[in-house]
């Protein structure tokens, strides 16, 4: 199994909004938060150690929401990392609310929005937030009132890039007359990989991509699964080779692979270190 000597620095940068760099291999913070990411972590301490392992290991990039909880994860970020270093870019969302383990209801109510990013300054401890993201497009309210109420604590200094999450083309185009567009956040790994056209327009437009659930919770990372013989050639893991393809599939991919275990953490990070050839390349989009 590959480790890590190195850092997460290894999977190259890439500048959100053309004007802010963060290092490509992130973390993702849901797994910190308890089951159906509900309450707090199984084991404070060990949480709080991963999120200040990820920073030694060269992780500059945190996605976060605060629905994780909610609002636990913000608040562990901030426990662990605050006062932050000069490059941890934090991104976080407003627009799902929670009313119980795994129940996600979407609300892009303006006044809402703007009370969620507010209660995300005081979570997180910043004056300004990196990245806000719109979790889910709200059906009952119009897109460009959401977006609208986004670009509005933008231009008062309160969030700094916009981004979407789970969107399509044609949404983020619409979103687009409303305001500069930094990145969407999709479902995308290895086996799933239905936001293709939505990554090609983002490399079009120069806006990051981040995949969610770049591991496919835990499917490719089995040792009998899709990658399992792919990563004894390799001589790394089925995850590292997940990653690595994501970090080799396009310059705007920012893949932020979770976990609540530092073991984990550092084998996550050792992907960056795997530098795949156009023929193995091939050969996992093939095999998955």
């Amino acid at each position: 199994m590959t480790t890590t000597t190195t850092t997460a620095a290894a999977s190259g940068t890439f500048s959100i909004g053309g004007d802010l760099p963060v290092v490509r291999l992130g973390y993702g913070t849901m797994q910190l938060t308890g089951e159906g990411v509900w309450g707090p972590p199984k084991d404070h301490d060990e949480a709080v150690r991963v999120l200040r392992r990820s920073v030694e290991l060269g992780v500059t990039f945190f996605d976060t929401a605060d629905s994780y909880g909610p609002v636990v994860a913000e608040q562990l970020l901030k426990e662990a990392l605050h006062p932050y270093a000069d490059d941890v870019v934090i991104a976080t969302k407003a627009g799902l609310t929670r009313q119980g383990p795994g129940v996600w209801t979407p609300v892009g109510v303006p006044a809402y929005l703007r009370q969620q990013a507010e209660l995300s300054l005081r979570n997180l401890g910043v004056e300004a937030i990196d990245l806000f993201q719109l979790h889910r497009i709200d059906p009952a309210v119009p897109l460009e009132d959401q977006v609208g109420e986004l670009k509005k604590l933008q231009d008062e200094g309160k969030i700094r890039h916009i981004g979407l999450s789970e969107v399509s083309v044609e949404e983020t185009k619409a979103a687009q007359q409303v305001a500069t567009i930094a990145t969407v956040q999709n479902l995308y790994n290895l086996v799933k990989r239905d936001a293709e056209p939505l990554l090609e327009y983002a490399e079009e437009q120069g806006i990051g991509f981040i995949p969610w659930f770049p591991l496919a919770t835990g499917e490719l990372s089995q040792q009998d699964g899709p990658l399992a013989a792919a990563s004894q050639e390799h001589g790394a893991t089925p995850s590292q080779l997940a990653l690595a393809w994501l970090l080799r599939r396009s310059p705007v991919m920012l893949p932020i692979p979770g976990t609540s275990s530092a073991s984990h953490l550092e084998s996550n990070v050792a992907a960056a270190d795997i530098e795949l050839t156009d023929e193995e390349f091939d050969k996992l989009t093939q095999v998955a």
